[in-house]
């Protein structure tokens, strides 16, 4: 990292200095909230004035004094964001929050201002134009296309008005979705019950109770027990309570977040986002949001979204109607007379599988230990594409609970980048999983390696006892490390296009593929050993796990697949006028036939996918990644060996290390030789015939 990165500020202020940590990690705990306002302030000041240089610039545009020097712009600004976004994610307090809200529509303007910039846009356009003339290799030319194709989707071809008009919008949006974001935190952070009675705990594990009794001592409660909304604890909690009552108040609260009144009430808040979504699309040329959005994608159109995501729902919702009538019978057979709710659903499916796979998911967790399962995502890296990991405790995180690990090619030695593991759910992090980058990789101006991170939100043990994971956790963690993996393997030249840098539908193939290697028989052989005896898993314990694979496949493709019908829906509409966020809910849901007795996963007033992350009118892409991540893996299967060597090399030379350098499906058919078809994703599930 060279002198780009230093801001005029200070000398007391991090940001005023080129780091000489190990590795250029930002010094975390020397930066402070006070730094970050005059570091962006700063650091905008330096973007705005190399972009000027770029637009005043004599020569006429090339290549070089144009496209390249706005990847070399605003290096300091994207040092400054690295670390600032990543702590409102993970590690938030009131000052971040409160900058938060601050910067994001100045932030906003900022981008509008370039992007919307004639000067600027001209000298782009001009080079755009002679690119077959230029002599551009493969990953130039790309870059050319994505940033001229990027100022021309932010509105730089505009008319001034309807420039001025999207600017405003802009600002406004990034402005909503930093409060959704942040009330969606505020209502899960706010709320633990209470439990004090035995019976309270009645049905529940002991790894459970333990969790819950370390979530009520962190909120001044020691002694008693605290039900949270983090996914950690609230879905075993409805899993293995035999207290109904204590399930449907707990589901209640989860299911509400976002809508409960007051100033962390969601619900007027994606009224007004729907509105200028519709709105922006319309100056930029499109008949709706979901056209605009999926334009840039693998997926191109709405038309095709939805025609993938009703292939799948129709036979889930068939499949979740046999699923209810089994978990009916069940509770009938128990004395309950009332239709399975919401809040029964878990409870009632761990008994049948009990029955019917003979599978505890309270036997099951002592074999899943984060350190191991986390070791085991290392080591499948170390055979795939030759990777070593190694704990640094001597670098310092920015929470006492996250760990660092330098990142090698085992056959040279060469320092690939470092992984920071961040996995303990607490209030100052908002809830889900996800993988960001401190620092992205690129070659122009000299090699700089990334550091990328994982965050989670499994539930902290007691001290001294071993964190345990549920299957759907440690597939969690093959996920997001898919992700991490895709960040440190970037070998491109240029950062826009480095990791994850991809189409959204894109971006959870590597995440997605790499989940299938936990159920490995290589992994959970070796690496599934139990908390108290060390005994590793036994075989006929893994053979009951690959024959309930498709267990309750109908209801998580039901709560799935209706969430993003519902993001679709919301992001077709042309004109959305004064909408009523839950009444529209509700009458999409009416419209698919969704069952009574299952919710969408992300209803819409907590939906931060949508209204805070990113996915708007994306929600789908997990679907899209599915259908190539299915088909990937069988890649590996029909070649008879799950770590294929040569594979492996195509799966790192066009997937986890090319970035954005070529076309999603183009990159997609290197690998595979072909294109996937749904086959591989419906046998997955258990929806195929």
């Amino acid at each position: 990292m060279s002198a780009p990165e230093a801001l005029p500020l200070p000398a007391a202020n991090p940001f005023a200095h080129v780091w000489e940590t190990p590795f250029r990690l930002p010094p975390f705990a020397a930066i402070r909230p006070e730094h970050i306002g005059p570091a962006f302030e700063a650091a905008l000041a330096k973007h705005r004035e190399e972009i000027a240089a770029i637009v005043a610039d004599p020569a006429e545009p090339d290549f070089a004094n144009t496209i390249e020097a706005l990847e070399r712009a605003g290096r300091g600004l994207s040092r400054v964001g690295g670390v600032f976004y990543n702590l409102t994610g993970a590690d938030t307090n009131e000052a971040l929050q409160a900058l938060e809200r601050e910067l994001s529509p100045v932030t906003s303007r900022h981008w509008s201002a370039i992007m919307m910039d004639d000067g600027l846009f001209a000298r782009v356009d001009a080079v755009f134009a002679k690119r077959d003339a230029l002599g551009l290799d493969a990953e130039q030319a790309r870059l050319l296309e994505r940033t001229h194709r990027g100022f021309v989707r932010s509105g730089a071809r505009l008319a001034p008005e309807d420039k001025t008009r999207l600017a405003a919008i802009d600002e406004r949006l990034a402005a909503l979705a930093t409060q959704f974001g942040q009330n969606v935190l505020k209502d899960e952070s706010s709320y633990a019950l209470i439990i004090e009675d035995e019976a309270g705990l009645a049905g529940l594990p002991d790894f459970l109770k333990a969790a819950m009794a370390r979530a009520a001592a962190d909120r001044g409660h020691p002694g008693k027990h605290a039900v949270t909304l983090s996914r950690s604890i609230i879905e075993p909690f409805l899993t293995f309570s035999t207290q109904a009552a204590l399930r449907e108040e707990a589901f209640s609260a989860w299911s509400r977040r976002g809508e409960t009144g007051g100033d962390s009430d969601n619900r007027a808040i994606v009224a007004e986002m729907v509105r200028l979504r519709a709105e922006k699309a319309k100056l930029l040329g499109y008949a709706t949001f979901a056209h605009f959005k999926l334009d840039d994608t693998m997926a191109k159109t709405p038309e095709n979204v939805r025609g993938l995501l009703e292939l799948v729902w129709a036979p889930a919702k068939a499949r979740a109607g046999r699923e209810a009538a089994d978990l009916a019978a069940l509770a009938q057979g128990e004395g309950e007379s009332g239709p399975i709710r919401p809040s029964d659903w878990r409870h009632y499916a761990e008994k049948v599988r009990q029955q019917t796979y003979a599978l505890d998911e309270a036997v099951l967790k002592p074999y899943f230990q984060l350190d191991r399962v986390r070791q085991a995502a290392f080591d499948v890296a170390g055979k795939l594409f030759g990777l070593s990991f190694a704990e640094r405790p001597d670098l310092v995180g920015y929470h006492p609970d996250v760990t660092i690990y330098e990142v090698t090619e085992t056959a040279s030695g060469r320092h690939i980048g470092l992984f920071i593991g961040d996995y303990f759910a607490r209030a100052s992090k908002r809830s889900g999983a996800w993988m960001s980058a401190f620092r992205g990789q690129r070659r122009l101006g000299g090699e700089v390696r990334p550091i990328i991170v994982n965050v989670c939100n499994f539930a902290k043990p007691a001290d001294g006892e071993p964190a345990l994971l549920s299957i759907d956790d440690a597939r969690t963690l093959f996920h997001e490390f898919g992700h991490a993996l895709h960040g440190l393997l970037s070998d491109v030249t240029y950062g826009s296009l480095a990791g994850t840098s991809v189409a959204r539908d894109f971006v959870e193939l590597p995440s997605q593929l790499y989940e299938h290697w936990f159920l490995t028989d290589e992994v959970l052989g070796r690496y599934c050993l139990h908390a108290q005896t060390g005994e590793p898993i036994p075989g006929e314990l893994i053979a009951k796990i690959r024959k309930a694979q498709t267990f309750n496949q109908g209801f998580a493709t039901v709560e799935y697949t209706s969430s993003a019908l519902v993001d679709l829906a919301f992001h077709s509409l042309e004109e959305a006028g004064e909408i009523d966020p839950l009444a529209f809910e509700a009458a999409e849901l009416a419209r698919i036939g969704m069952p009574a007795e299952i919710t969408m996963r992300h209803r819409t007033p907590h939906f931060t996918h949508v209204f805070s992350g990113g996915y708007s009118a994306g929600y789908y892409s997990y679907l899209w990644s599915e259908v190539m991540d299915a088909d990937a893996f069988d890649a590996f299967t029909e070649a008879g060996d799950v770590f294929s060597a040569e594979l492996a090399g195509r799966l790192k030379r066009y997937i986890y290390s090319a970035g954005d350098t070529r076309d999603p499906a183009e990159a997609y058919a290197l690998f595979r030789g072909r294109l996937p078809t749904p086959d591989a994703l419906l046998e997955k599930r258990g929806l195929k015939g």
